[in-house]
């Protein structure tokens, strides 16, 4: 639950400041009268997001009709999975300190364009968080005992992001955004790692990668399947008593090597790193006349 939790807390947080860096623009340059674009685009960037969600489980559940096909499906999902989980952190460690100045330029032009640019260019901002979102979230909740606790763990992540995104663009609170995203990736690297093991075990299910009953270790003696703990393991990284070779070697394979690079040390100056905002708000775009 840990696992879908966070993919909806970090994607849901990218999504709305997104949201709010639109909206604050928009409020600054005296077009409130394009507010409704923006929501519009946003509305139907969730619309799009929820359909492919459902196309996926729907595609997995009624329209794959052997096992072998479904497992190969899953494993094929859980691979795009970890592909864009892997693109998602390091791009938002790349580009967090230029997207407000993009999505401004961006909507600058769209405002030239006229109203239909604006709905376009707001829902292009937030659809790709979306369908990011139910992919991995699909992936995350594979195996799961409870088929409804992810979706409320993924609703609660969203709602949890919802309410900060607010409070910053109130200027009710200031959060280190560069520390949390950092953070946040490195806790996503693992649940990958764990998203590319389920993968491999599909794959091995499926037939098309051997070694199903040939087994790296086995702990469970020590690490009881049954217990609370192992179960956080497994439901948050897929950590397990009895993995196959295959399957250790995928977690450790990714894990170890994105987890180090991605932590590696920057390589900005200390002044550069003086200048970067990474705790401004969005509101600090909008006029003077709005916090009064």
């Amino acid at each position: 639950m840990f696992a879908t939790y966070l993919i909806g807390l970090r994607e849901g947080l990218e999504a709305t400041l997104v949201v709010s860096i639109l909206v604050a623009f928009l409020v600054k340059s005296q077009r409130r009268d394009r507010l409704p674009q923006v929501w519009l685009g946003v509305g139907l960037a969730v619309a799009v997001s929820v359909f492919f969600g459902w196309l996926i489980e729907y595609t997995s559940t009624s329209l794959l009709a052997t096992s072998n096909q479904r497992e190969l499906f899953e494993a094929i999902t859980s691979v795009a999975a970890v592909v864009f989980v892997t693109w998602m952190i390091f791009w938002m460690r790349r580009a967090a300190r230029s997207i407000a100045g993009e999505l401004r330029s961006r909507l600058t032009e769209a405002l030239a364009v006229g109203s239909a640019a604006v709905a376009v260019m707001a829902f292009l901002a937030v659809v790709r968080e979306g369908l990011e979102t139910a992919l991995i979230f699909y992936s995350a909740a594979q195996g799961a005992a409870d088929d409804t606790a992810p979706l409320f763990a993924l609703i609660g992540g969203i709602v949890t992001a919802m309410v900060l995104g607010i409070l910053i663009y109130a200027s009710a609170m200031r959060i280190n955004l560069s520390r949390f995203f950092t953070w946040t990736g490195a806790l996503l690297i693992l649940v990958a790692a764990g998203i590319l093991k389920y993968g491999v075990h599909d794959f091995q299910e499926a037939g098309v990668l051997p070694g199903l009953n040939n087994l790296a270790f086995d702990i469970s003696a020590t690490l009881d399947p049954s217990t609370w703990y192992a179960a956080l393991l497994a439901g948050m990284f897929n950590i397990t008593p009895a993995p196959t070779v295959f399957e250790t070697i995928a977690w450790i394979g990714y894990a170890v090597p994105v987890l180090l690079f991605f932590l590696r040390p920057g390589r900005r100056t200390p002044a550069s790193a003086q200048s970067a905002p990474p705790t401004t708000s969005p509101a600090s775009e909008a006029p003077a006349s709005q916090h009064a």
